[in-house]
C-alpha cells in the first residue's frame, strides 16, 4: 500500500491511496474459506461447496468490505503520523471508471485542513467585566421577603391591598376551574385591585386575564394552565373568594436568624443584611462570569482572522448527516455553524498554547464542589467527606457526566485565563442595571 498527499493550497489537499492485491488477498481468501465451511447451499454438503461458487456469490462483497477496512485503518494512521490537522472527515472523490476487478486499486480523498493563525487574548479595546453589587433597595426587598415568607397568616373578613386571597378561578368556555392563592401586591391591573379590595368571603369577582399580573408566569399558575396558553389568553374569569389572609411579617429576632443560617451565625439585623449582601453578590458572580466569558469569546472571534476550507466543509456537511442535503441546505447549515467552528479552533489553540488540561483528580474535586452546592440547596450544609467521596465516585463512573463536568471545568479554566490575560475594565453595577446593559 502506498499513500501520498498532494497539497492543493493551504487549506485543501488530496490524499491518494494505492492498494495492491497483496494488501488484501490473504484476508479475502481466509474469510471466503470460513464462508465455505459454514455455507448451506442446496445440492452440496456443508463444507463441500466449491470455492468457485463461494467466490461467485460472496467474493465481491468480501473484497469491498476488506478494502474499505484497509482504507479506514491506514488513512487514519497516515493522518496521525503526518500530524495533519483536518476539519471534518476525508471525503472520497468520485471515480467514474472505477473497476473492483482490477488487482491494483487507486483511491483519492479530499481533505479540509485547519488554518494556521495567531490568537491574541489581550485585545486593544477593553472588555467590560461586570461586578454586580447588591444595593440597599435590593437588600431591603430581600429582608421584606424573608419576613413575609416566615411570617404568620392572620384571617380577615375583608380584602385589603396587601392581603392574600384564596379562591377558585372559573371560565367554562376555556374549561378553567382552578383553586389558587393570589397576593394582591403581585397584581398589576388597577381595575382588578379596585374590584377585589373590600370584597368578602363568599363573593365573586370578575377579572380580565390580560395584564392581570406584574409577572406573566403568575397567570398560568393562578389558572392552572400551561404558560404558552396563558401568554395568548385574553378573557374574563370569575374568582370565587373562599379565604382572605393578611401575612403578618416575622420579627427579626435570633430565632429567625438561627432558622435561616444556623445557630448564632447571624446575631443582628445588621449582620442579616451583610449576609444577604454577601450571598447575593456570590450568586451574581456566576451571571457576570458567564457574561464575561461570552463577551471575550465574541471579541476573540471578531479579532482573530483566518480563512476556512469553506467549499470542502459545505461538501462534507452535505454528505455527513443521516440524510444527504441539497447544495442550498448544506450552504445554510455551514453559514449557521461557521461561527461555532471558528471559536472551536480558537479555543483549541488557546488550550494548547496555555497547556490547559483537565486532570482526573481535579475533575473529581470539581465534582465534589458541584455536589456540595447541590446538597446545600436542599438544606444539607455540612456533608461528610466520605459521603461526598462516594457520590463523586458514582458520578465519575458515568461517562456522560464526566464529559459534562470536564466541559464545565475547562470553561472555568478558560475564564480564569481570560481574567488574568484579557484586557478587562471592571464596572460596578446594580443587578437591575446589569440586566439592562447586558441583555437590552
Amino acid at each position: 500500500m502506498n499513500i501520498t498527499k498532494e497539497q492543493i493550497d493551504e487549506l485543501n489537499a488530496v490524499v491518494k491511496v494505492a492498494i495492491s492485491k497483496d494488501d488484501y488477498q490473504d484476508n479475502v481468501e481466509k474469510i471466503l474459506r470460513d464462508y465455505r465451511k459454514q455455507a448451506n447451499i442446496p445440492g452440496f454438503r456443508k463444507g463441500q461447496v466449491p470455492m468457485g461458487l463461494i467466490k461467485k456469490q460472496y467474493g465481491k462483497a468480501v473484497l469491498v468490505d476488506e478494502v474499505n477496512k484497509l482504507l479506514q485503518d491506514n488513512l487514519n494512521k497516515y493522518l496521525t503520523e503526518e500530524k495533519l490537522d483536518v476539519l471534518g472527515n476525508p471525503l472520497p472523490k468520485q471515480q467514474d471508471n472505477f473497476d473492483w476487478d482490477n488487482d491494483n486499486l487507486d483511491f483519492e480523498f479530499e481533505l479540509g485542513l485547519a488554518p494556521s493563525f495567531d490568537v491574541q487574548i489581550k485585545t486593544k479595546k477593553a472588555v467590560i467585566q461586570y461586578k454586580i453589587v447588591a444595593d440597599k433597595k435590593m437588600i431591603e426587598e430581600q429582608v421584606d421577603r424573608i419576613q413575609k415568607q416566615y411570617g404568620k397568616l392572620v384571617s380577615k373578613t375583608e380584602i385589603g391591598k396587601s392581603d392574600e386571597v384564596t379562591g377558585t378561578f372559573i371560565n367554562e368556555t376555556e374549561e378553567i376551574e382552578h383553586k389558587s392563592t393570589v397576593e394582591l401586591d403581585k397584581i398589576k391591573s388597577k381595575k382588578a385591585i379596585d374590584a377585589l379590595v373590600g370584597k368578602k368571603v363568599g363573593e365573586t369577582v370578575s377579572l380580565k386575564t390580560k395584564g392581570l399580573f406584574k409577572e406573566d408566569y403568575l397567570l398560568s399558575s393562578a389558572l392552572g394552565i400551561d404558560r404558552e396558553k396563558a401568554e395568548k389568553l385574553n378573557i374574563e374569569v370569575s374568582l370565587n373568594i373562599e379565604e382572605i389572609n393578611e401575612r403578618e411579617p416575622a420579627t427579626l429576632d435570633q430565632e429567625l436568624f438561627d432558622k435561616l443560617f444556623g445557630k448564632d451565625n447571624v446575631k443582628s439585623e445588621k449582620e442579616l443584611k451583610e449576609k444577604i449582601k454577601e450571598d447575593s453578590e456570590k450568586q451574581f458572580e456566576q451571571q457576570s462570569d458567564q457574561k464575561l466569558l461570552n463577551d471575550v469569546t465574541e471579541k476573540l472571534i471578531e479579532n482573530t482572522k483566518f480563512d476556512l476550507p469553506a467549499e470542502f466543509l459545505r461538501k462534507w456537511i452535505q454528505v455527513s448527516g443521516e440524510n444527504p442535503l441539497s447544495d442550498d441546505e448544506a450552504k445554510e447549515e455551514f453559514d449557521k455553524s461557521e461561527k461555532g467552528l471558528r471559536y472551536q479552533l480558537i479555543e483549541g489553540k488557546i488550550i494548547q498554547e496555555n497547556n490547559l488540561q483537565v486532570q482526573m483528580d481535579e475533575l473529581k474535586e470539581f465534582s465534589k464542589g458541584f455536589i456540595k452546592s447541590q446538597m446545600a440547596q436542599y438544606g444539607h450544609l455540612d456533608p461528610k467527606e466520605e459521603e461526598l467521596e462516594n457520590i463523586a465516585m458514582r458520578v465519575m463512573s458515568n461517562q456522560d457526566e464526566v464529559k459534562r463536568l470536564s466541559e464545565q471545568l475547562m470553561s472555568q479554566k478558560l475564564l480564569d485565563l481570560f481574567k488574568e490575560k484579557a484586557n478587562l475594565k471592571v464596572k460596578e453595577v446594580t443587578y437591575d442595571d446589569f440586566v439592562k446593559e447586558a441583555y437590552s
